[in-house]
């Protein structure tokens, strides 16, 4: 009886580079939607021509997160500034096959993806003669092998430099402890590398998660899978090639999967009211997949939102999950960060339902709390800070 292949783990989230300013990368083969997703998620227009390689450097903007609590804040204060939070997304140029060894614009792609902390992995499958598909035909299977093959042979190649120049430089010395995990790591890394898989699906010791978090490898990096349907296919939900890119999704790692149609997204969003907007996804049967898109980019790289609100301002800030009060008082000022005294804070959840901070501090939800506290999704907080003067934002 044949063993059922164990179930890969993935670790992406702790081989992520700690920060508030991350940033999704939209990846995948030319002419599969990518620059029109990257302009509907941004409202910009940015070329989106039908030939390869018509985005060569990457276009960098960012698209405000959706999120109900910042807008009932809104409505429930009525301040003469909203800021929400944003989420910033880079457009990538089209890989190919061979583009780990320079085909097309290989090389200098790949580096682009290096520089962003999750994908956005975008998918063909819909068939239309006029848009051309550089392999000469529709196969979201096959374009997912050859982007995976692609980044795992670039991390390949990255790692074993990286283990030769640390090897060259222990030469005629003696290997310490931490050195010699150093080493183990790379090899850790390569082997599963070479075994097909994705570094993010290995398992790793807090000394080796921190040698696999600075080699930035491509294979890392938290994907999502989005499939670009036809307009009739999205609303309908069926597709012929669904349940086989869930089947290779399944296969190597499993991941969040999400059917989009640029189309039918850029005819919702050339209207010019939200009325006809809203029209239009009732006269389809279907409604903008781009708010999800969004909110899934945005917790997969471990952030979440906290707010400042009162008259003059309602405010969402991004702050990467798991951070203590002092981090996110930082996140608005540096002084507010050293000179931190205390967070006054209130779930969201509670002031909604109370509707004041009068009445939260009466049934006990206004919190006074100290630099351990960890921030939660939705906090509202008031910072009370020290630098020269005592003050309170």
């Amino acid at each position: 009886m044949s063993k059922t292949p164990a179930k890969l783990v993935d670790c992406s989230s702790t081989l992520s580079r700690v920060g508030n300013h991350l940033q999704m990368g939209v990846v995948g083969m030319p002419n599969v939607g990518k620059s029109s997703l990257f302009n509907l998620l941004c409202k910009m227009s940015i070329p989106a021509e039908n030939f390869p390689f018509c985005t060569i450097d990457p276009n960098l903007s960012r698209c405000a997160v959706p999120d109900e609590r910042y807008t009932w804040l809104c409505e429930h204060w009525k301040p003469k500034s909203e800021v929400p939070s944003y989420l910033q997304i880079t457009d990538i140029a089209g890989l190919v096959k061979g583009a780990s060894t320079g085909a097309g614009l290989g090389n200098a792609f790949l580096s682009h993806i290096q520089q962003v902390d999750g994908i956005y992995h975008m998918i063909r499958a819909f068939e239309n003669d006029e848009i051309i598909h550089v392999e000469d035909s529709v196969d979201p299977v096959r374009d997912l092998d050859i982007i995976s093959k692609e980044l795992i042979a670039k991390d390949i190649e990255f790692t074993t430099k990286t283990l030769k120049t640390l090897q060259n430089s222990l030469k005629n010395k003696t290997i310490d402890k931490a050195k010699q995990v150093e080493l183990d790591t790379y090899n850790k890394v390569l082997a599963l590398l070479e075994s097909g898989k994705h570094a993010r699906y290995g398992t790793y010791s807090n000394a080796e998660t921190e040698h696999v978090r600075e080699l930035r490898l491509l294979t890392s990096k938290p994907a999502i899978y989005l499939i670009n349907l036809s307009e009739e296919d999205f609303i309908r939900k069926k597709n012929k090639w669904l349940a086989k890119i869930k089947a290779w999704v399944d296969e190597n790692g499993g991941g969040t999967m999400i059917p989009v149609s640029v189309s039918f997204e850029k005819a919702l969003l050339d209207l010019a009211t939200d009325d006809e907007r809203k029209a239009y996804e009732k006269e389809k049967g279907a409604v903008s997949i781009m708010p999800k898109i969004i909110k899934t980019g945005y917790s997969t790289l471990n952030l979440i939102n906290f707010f400042t609100c009162g008259k003059d301002e309602v405010r969402s800030w991004c702050l990467q999950k798991g951070s203590k009060a002092p981090q996110a008082a930082g996140v608005i000022h540096t002084d507010f960060e050293k000179g931190f005294i205390m967070a006054e804070t209130m779930a969201y959840a509670d002031f909604f339902e109370l509707k004041s901070e009068a009445e939260c501090k009466s049934r006990g939800k206004y919190r006074m709390e100290g630099k351990n506290y960890e921030v939660a999704d939705g906090d509202i907080i008031f910072f009370k800070f020290n630098v020269s003067n005592n003050k309170k934002k």
